[in-house]
């Protein structure tokens, strides 16, 4: 039976799928990067995607984008300083910005067409951040500012697209990028970027981890149901300081009051525990699966 509806399937593997069905299509364009969608879906709202792939929704972004950002911005004693590499519809750059003890977040983006296009379709998910007094925004090739840019960090933020290739974040995955970023962080500093589906495409999960292993010594690894991505989906961390994994669920409840952190829909002291609560097969796969990824032999998801 039809429902009328247009469908957009979201493929995971050459051999499995997700469906969302289409009330119509807000915007549509294409820069020179990449192909950008707004649509309005009857499940979860506005969505964008980006070449064919669901990046955020305003009904779910916050559960992803809280877990990407609030692990480790507890976990180091004063994140003065960050860095958000992508991240273009601003979710990311809220979720920082939520800490008063920030005084800089640049965020790096190398597609402006995005930017502009959620700040007007989905202006939700940024909720003010780009207007915010300690945001700076550049739009540049986030590899390149890094490389160059000769300024110090106390976390690195990526928010960046899947490592697909020829596409604009598959070297933004690398050890010679991990390197680079490892560099321009302070004492004590913590990276954390998305890693992918740790069900989907968990051999590049776990190359994505032992990657940033090689460079960090100390690294590690968690995941969150997202309900729009159809998938458990994993997030890497390396830090020189602090684990995020070993923080203590009273101590970060009592951390979150102390550091004047409001506004939280899905994070918490009991949140954090259960994303670093990983099956064995996941645990076995970052041990036994993977490789380092290089500029010259980069990991890629399935599709």
């Amino acid at each position: 039976m039809s429902l009328g509806w247009k469908w957009f399937v979201e493929y995971q593997t050459p051999h499995s799928a997700h469906m969302h069905g289409i009330k119509r299509t807000l915007h549509s364009r294409r820069t020179k990067l990449q192909q950008i969608d707004i649509v309005e879906t009857h499940e979860y709202g506005r969505m964008l995607v980006l070449d064919g792939k669901v990046q955020s929704t305003v009904r779910d972004e916050y559960i992803y984008h809280e877990s990407l950002v609030h692990p480790v911005m507890f976990a180091h004693l004063n994140p003065r300083d960050v860095l958000i590499i992508g991240g273009g519809e601003g979710g990311t750059l809220r979720e920082v910005l939520r800490h008063p003890g920030v005084r800089r977040a640049v965020m790096v983006d190398i597609d402006a067409g995005v930017i502009e296009s959620s700040k007007k379709y989905m202006p939700e998910l940024s909720a003010g951040a780009f207007e915010d007094k300690r945001t700076e925004l550049v739009i540049e090739d986030g590899r390149k500012y890094v490389e160059d840019c000769g300024r110090k960090f106390d976390v690195i933020i990526m928010d960046v697209t899947d490592p697909l290739e020829d596409r604009p974040g598959q070297l933004l995955y690398t050890r010679e990028f991990y390197e680079a970023a490892h560099n321009i962080l302070r004492e004590n500093g913590i990276l954390v970027t998305q890693a992918t589906s740790t069900y989907y495409s968990t051999y590049c999960f776990a190359t994505i981890y032992r990657t940033i292993g090689k460079v960090f010594g100390k690294a590690g690894g968690y995941h969150v149901w997202v309900p729009a991505y159809d998938s458990m989906w994993g997030f890497a961390y390396g830090t020189k300081g602090p684990d995020p994994k070993e923080m203590q669920v009273e101590r970060l409840g009592k951390e979150i009051k102390k550091k004047g952190v409001k506004g939280l829909r899905y994070y918490s002291g009991e949140i954090h525990g259960s994303l670093f609560t990983l099956p064995k097969e996941v645990v076995k796969s970052m041990k036994e699966k993977g490789e380092i990824a290089t500029d010259s032999k980069p990991t890629f998801m399935p599709i």
